[in-house]
């Protein structure tokens, strides 16, 4: 049998992309429409070949005995489209606001300010919020940024910390690049490390528990609960919740929001843009 025929859905294994719908789902979240048979067909294919199967039957059952090529299907079935300062308002809502009320509110020169990127991809939008950070005036207090993916492949990428002409192309002004980026190679740009040493990267799959990575003035977790069903947004969007401090913000993509739980934040209009404000359940 080919390879291209093995990878065939066709009617009669509908049962099988079922079973991989609910493996996926199973191991990192991710709904998969009915529809997206050929989205499956184009991305495991790599994987079948590199492994010698012949089927996505027998890359279901080769899976759920290895950690490792779970983590292969893991990481071609996610979705990684990010660019640098992504819709503009959270980075702006962080420099002229944020940033100075939570130093003001800690005390000034007590505390440091903790930023959570749970869903970093490449890592364009931590380094974006550590840009931000150095470019706010009068902010002395420290800022730590964690950066989580489920993805090994794009966790690597965001640690290297380096971009081709494409990617630098995309949403970053020349001023950025010029005063936070170094030249590396013909079309290859690095990320300086006066920004990228507040930056801290981790695997992270925001089904697991997370509360030992402490409490947060602020979570940018944006368009990534798309991709889950509704049972499985709002037990994230409580696990939130207890990750921020009292009237900490958290910033979701456009298409995403609170409903179920809304007792957990205030969503506030930003003008442009939404953000939800977490309520303190114990006032």
């Amino acid at each position: 049998m080919g390879m291209e025929e093995a990878l065939a859905i066709a009617p009669g294994d509908a049962l099988v992309f079922e079973r991989f719908r609910q493996f996926l789902k199973t191991e990192c979240g991710i709904h998969l429409a009915e529809n997206k048979q050929y989205l499956v067909q184009t991305r495991v294919k790599q994987i079948l070949e590199h492994n010698k199967l012949a089927s996505l039957s027998d890359l279901i059952s080769r899976a759920s005995l290895s950690p490792q090529l779970r983590l292969e299907v893991v990481d071609a079935m996610t979705t990684n489209e990010t660019y640098w300062l992504r819709d503009s308002y959270p980075f702006d809502l962080l420099q002229h606001k944020l940033l100075g009320e939570i130093q003001a509110n800690k005390g000034g020169a007590q505390g440091r300010i903790r930023i959570w990127s749970a869903a970093c991809s490449s890592g364009q939008e931590p380094y974006s919020i550590s840009m931000v950070v150095q470019d706010t005036p009068g902010i002395h207090m420290p800022v730590d940024i964690v950066a989580g993916d489920i993805s090994p492949t794009m966790l690597k990428a965001a640690q290297r910390g380096e971009y081709d002409s494409l990617a630098m192309s995309r949403g970053l002004n020349l001023e950025y690049k010029e005063r936070y980026f170094r030249q590396t190679g013909e079309d290859t740009w690095q990320v300086i490390p006066e920004i990228s040493r507040r930056v801290s990267f981790q695997t992270l799959n925001l089904m697991s528990g997370y509360g030992a990575l402490g409490k947060f003035d602020i979570i940018f977790c944006r368009n990534v609960l798309i991709y889950f069903d509704q049972a499985l947004k709002q037990d994230i969007l409580r696990r939130f919740h207890s990750c921020l401090n009292p009237g900490g913000t958290l910033f979701l993509g456009a298409s995403e929001g609170i409903t179920g739980v809304e007792d957990y934040y205030e969503m506030v209009n930003c003008r442009p843009g939404i953000c939800y404000i977490a309520k303190d359940l114990n006032a």
